[in-house]
């Protein structure tokens, strides 16, 4: 290698850059499916399955295979030509700031922007390197070019992303609640909706994967672009009505147990079953109850009523024996055997808790504790009840949403982790910087971040999800379901307007959205809001500060002089 003097940078920046990755599958990809697992539409387990396939055959089959040497735009490269390796050195302090910052975030289960906290490290080298002058503040020009890049697009992120979600995912939500929840038979007005559902949510996969996709290229023309996505749309309405509606009408309103999933495709044919035998005494039905373990008013007002007659002791003692009961969860890992650590049974167990201690755990059931808990069960009894078996509509939709937003983020979101690394690797290769300003990203770097967002989410990913799901407000997954489709359509949105916002921005708005629906505004709490909102805040001084301070304590360390003899 050319800089084969700098090989310690190269190993700092790998190990940086994989625990950047890691975060990113630990912070970045888990509130994308935060709103699943809150609203009982998957298992826990399943849901983060399905992310990672979905997250790794992004990232690998369409992942980008250049990145910006420096994605936003902040630092003008071309100053650092006469000395590329000191670009390398400030990609390795902006990698290592931005993986510090986010494993503290992830720890204390903040939710923040993974793409902040690396353009933070990048203005904390930069400044450190240049100076103040040397950082692209705001953007010449007019127009949107002002704010989709320079630093300002982070403060114009914090506003535009939540309440372009919020509006977008309250405004679907309303649209339910008053076509099909609170109306009479439910269900009934549900089924006739579902392919109109259906084929909106196709054609906003489609332009999710046209518009902001991955590596893959697009031969298409500007016009037919718009005909590709309706005509999608419609032929998936088209074939849900034809297959998956008379399924559900035979599920759901006939309860006719003996359906499996592979049955969809006998389609109206499903119609002519004959009468549905009485089910076995252990059969527990498809619908489940989503609001299980969520207090409602009843159960907050008899235990108030019971706290008031009774002592501060026994009243807390009560308070613990009256909570909502909750069904025991099965361990995948299960209690630890007697026995030396050395003996097959223990060492069997530390494999188990090894592998699966960050998928077994109660996201969904986790209201209370922690930090900015609130009164959960105070505010989830306020929110309005749905019908179960229309709620089970959405379930579908719901996991359909995340797991195509989950390829796309693979496809785009992993150039965080990789980008500065393959300028970290290129420059360590070739000696000099990237050309026309693009690094170029081999298959194993992106197999490389691919592992580590999936590593991330798989073994910690569910101490993000616990505060972005029913610790803001109380999920369902009609709910979920226009949460996760308002922020959809606010990236696509975003995308073609190159507008600056975040994934986790506009989940975070879509929720407090909907939240809002229930017609007061107790059902949300604000606790956690502003604890996120505080996260965001931080998040670029902070890895700033770690970046630029490591960056100036190496540029301007004392050396030893060579002296001749």
């Amino acid at each position: 290698m050319v800089l084969s003097q700098f090989n310690y940078l190269f190993v700092v920046g790998t190990v940086f850059a994989f625990l950047d990755a890691w975060n990113i599958g630990a912070n970045d990809v888990a509130n994308a499916w935060a709103t699943s697992v809150a609203s009982r539409s998957i298992e826990y387990l399943h849901a983060m399955c399905i992310a990672a396939v979905m997250e790794f055959s992004g990232a690998v089959g369409v992942g980008a295979r250049v990145a910006d040497t420096i994605r936003t735009k902040i630092v003008d490269t071309q100053q650092f030509a006469d000395s590329p390796a000191v670009l390398m050195l400030g990609m390795v302090c902006a990698v290592v700031a931005s993986s510090l910052y986010l494993t503290f975030a992830t720890k204390v289960g903040l939710p923040v922007s993974t793409t902040h906290s690396l353009m933070g490290g990048v203005i904390g080298f930069g400044i450190a390197a240049l100076g103040v002058n040397g950082i692209q503040w705001v953007q010449p020009g007019t127009g949107l070019q002002v704010v989709n890049s320079g630093v300002v697009q982070v403060f114009l992120g914090w506003i535009i992303a939540p309440v372009l979600a919020g509006v977008f995912a309250s405004t679907i939500f309303l649209i339910t609640k008053y076509a099909v929840l609170v109306r009479n038979n439910p269900v009934l007005k549900g089924l006739f909706l579902v392919p109109v559902y259906f084929s909106v949510t196709a054609s906003l996969v489609v332009m999710l994967l046209v518009w902001k996709g991955g590596s893959y290229e697009v031969n298409l023309t500007d016009a037919q672009i718009p005909v590709v996505i309706v005509l999608t749309g419609l032929g998936f309405g088209v074939l849900t009505a034809i297959f998956f509606v008379p399924w559900l009408y035979r599920v759901i309103i006939k309860e006719d147990w003996q359906l499996r999933f592979w049955h969809i495709c006998q389609g109206p044919f499903l119609l002519r079953r004959g009468p549905v035998p009485p089910p076995p005494s252990d059969h527990k039905g498809r619908v489940r109850d989503y609001y299980e373990g969520h207090a409602t008013q009843e159960d907050v007002d008899a235990r108030r009523a019971d706290l008031e007659s009774r002592d501060s002791q026994n009243s807390i003692t009560l308070a613990k024996e009256e909570a909502p009961a909750r069904k025991e969860r099965k361990s995948l890992v299960g209690p630890k055997p007697e026995g030396k650590w050395y003996e097959g049974d223990v060492l069997f167990w530390y494999l188990k808790l090894a592998i699966f201690h960050g998928v077994d755990q109660d996201v969904a059931g986790h209201q209370g504790g922690g930090l900015a808990s609130g009164n959960m069960d105070e505010m989830h009894a306020r929110a309005a009840r749905y019908d179960n078996r229309a709620e089970y509509l959405y379930s579908f939709l719901q996991i359909m949403t995340a797991a195509t937003a989950s390829f796309t983020h693979g496809a785009n979101d992993v150039s965080n982790a990789i980008g500065p690394y393959a300028t970290i690797y290129q420059i360590w290769r070739d000696g000099r910087l990237p050309l026309n300003d693009e690094a170029e990203v081999p298959v194993w770097i992106l197999i490389f971040g691919g592992i580590g967002i999936v590593i991330g989410l798989w073994t910690y990913g569910y101490n993000i999800m616990r505060n972005l799901g029913n610790k803001i407000t109380l999920h369902s997954p009609s709910r979920g379901f226009s949460m996760e489709l308002g922020s959809a359509f606010t990236v696509i949105m975003a995308t073609r307007l190159s507008l600056p916002v975040s994934t986790t921005q506009c989940i975070t708005g879509a929720t407090v959205g909907v939240g809002l629906c229930n017609g007061d505004w107790r059902t949300i709490n604000w606790k956690m809001v502003g604890w996120i909102y505080a996260g965001w805040f931080i998040t670029l001084p902070s890895s700033a500060l770690i970046s630029g301070g490591l960056m100036g304590f190496i540029l301007n360390a004392p050396r030893w002089l060579n002296m001749s003899t």
